[in-house]
């Protein structure tokens, strides 16, 4: 019988250092308190300095090692610029979770509307990727992206610009995988559904207004859940972790539905 890495080991992130973006609120928290637990040095990356200073003081307390980088990632010369500071301590698995959603008709974007949305959900993206891979080319390293099922079935109106983003970010991680899995690189994309997070819960205080489209779209999003109630931040962190490691260690270039069943209904 073929002798089994022991579970703890598998899924162990000690020695390890994991590089969060948009980590100082929801999903990308959620995976900073989980990667953490599983025993991994920190870089944490957020526009929020204030919210990443808390949550740096509260890993810190249990006992985690963290860094913290205030850096808008919409603009390259900040990427470039943390990735500089970042030299002879690169990350071993890179997160790339931040992104916005506003909203607005089709016909109303203009072409700033349109290119903020591609600089941070999907530009950033791209350099994140460039860099994470040119500094590891000779060790690989893992890559886990975000997308959204927006992209792979829009539902919501409005999200023209981000269902593009978001299709841009899988085409990325799918491409990437093929290029790249050669040289040590495993790169895998989570499409998260229905999650509660701060930016969803904005969305959902137009209901107090009467909005009738958010409201219909709402029950009918509810509707379709085989599950029948929202996601947490916390069960699309667990899956990151379960990519981040061995457990994962034949997995590439994979897409990762968790949205309590939305695309299968």
């Amino acid at each position: 019988m073929e002798k089994l890495t022991p579970l703890g080991e598998l899924i162990s992130l000690k020695g390890k250092r994991t590089l969060i973006t948009g980590s100082a609120a929801g999903i990308g928290r959620a995976m900073a308190v989980r990667f953490a637990e599983a025993g991994s040095a920190l870089q944490l990356v957020d526009i929020d300095g204030k919210k990443l200073a808390g949550l740096e003081k509260e890993l810190t307390a249990l006992g985690s090692q963290v860094d913290i980088f205030e850096v808008d990632i919409s603009q390259k010369e900040e990427i470039d610029s943390l990735w500089e500071g970042l030299k002879g301590s690169e990350p071993d698995i890179l997160i790339n979770n931040a992104g916005i959603y506003p909203f607005k008709g089709f016909l109303e974007i203009d072409r700033d509307f349109l290119t903020r949305v591609m600089d941070i959900n999907l530009y950033s993206v791209v350099t994140m990727c460039q860099h994470m891979i040119a500094g590891r080319m000779r060790k690989g390293g893992v890559i886990i992206n975000i997308g959204s099922i927006e992209a792979i079935m829009p539902f919501a109106e409005g999200l023209v610009p981000y269902d593009l983003s978001k299709i841009g970010v899988i085409a990325l991680t799918r491409s990437l995988a093929k290029e790249y899995g050669r040289h040590g690189f495993r790169i895998n994309a989570i499409v998260p559904g229905g999650i509660a997070t701060p930016g969803t819960r904005a969305v959902a205080k137009r209901l107090a207004h009467f909005d009738t489209e958010v409201i219909r779209t709402g029950i009918e999003f509810k509707m379709r859940l085989p599950l029948n109630r929202g996601g947490q931040p916390d069960e699309v962190a667990r899956i990151a972790l379960v990519l981040a490691t061995d457990l994962a260690s034949y997995v590439q270039g994979a897409l990762i539905p968790v949205d309590g069943g939305f695309l299968s209904a």
